[in-house]
């Protein structure tokens, strides 16, 4: 019994199949890849408005592990991103926000003149905007002057946003269950000139 060799032009469509099925693969695989680090260890999100002036900007770009809390506890100065829910009439809007840890489970919290103290003692803030501590007028310098002394759940946070005066945050919808932190956001990455470590 005689060979049928096939001849080399008879050839190309089944490597050009071949070619096209491999590389099929690599983009399904890189896709799914993808999809599974944004589930489950970083997400890049981009911030909007000035509420954590003067330590980010609005438009800039930063990831947010994801991983952090499931290894590891939430600590005071993390810089989170968390899911707000608020009912629109008859819908539940979502927002992510950005804020910085300022109180955790069991503590106390009070604002007297500007200054936060947790558990009575005084919070140092080296991360605040040098131009709001030097305002004489407390409301433009803070925008929440002074707030009662308010427990925080075990299970909650309390967050406030850096640029005090132009911050919606837990001073004004009080403090976040702790399982509604999407992450740690840890590192600017956009734009080039602004990159750094959080």
């Amino acid at each position: 019994m005689s060979k049928i060799e096939l001849k080399p032009q008879e050839k190309w469509p089944s490597l050009f199949v071949r070619l096209i099925l491999e590389w099929l693969v690599v983009i399904v695989i890189a896709l799914i890849v993808a999809v599974l680090v944004r589930l489950f260890l970083l997400q890049q999100f981009y911030i909007s408005g000035p509420s954590m002036e003067t330590t980010m900007f609005s438009n800039d770009r930063v990831l947010v592990s994801k991983l952090n809390y499931e290894v590891g506890g939430i600590d005071r100065g993390d810089i989170v991103v968390f899911d707000r829910a608020t009912m629109n009439g008859n819908q539940i809007e979502h927002d992510d926000l950005i804020k910085r840890v300022i109180g955790l489970g069991g503590e106390t919290i009070e604002i007297r003149d500007c200054v936060i103290y947790i558990d009575g003692a005084k919070l140092e803030e080296p991360y605040l905007p040098r131009r709001d501590i030097t305002l004489t007028n407390l409301s433009e310098r803070c925008g929440v002057v002074n707030m009662a002394e308010t427990k925080i759940e075990k299970d909650e946070v309390f967050l406030i946003g850096d640029n005090r005066p132009q911050s919606f945050d837990s001073r004004m919808f009080g403090a976040i269950k702790s399982d509604l932190i999407i992450g740690q956001a840890f590192v600017i990455i956009w734009p080039p000139n602004s990159w750094s470590r959080l």
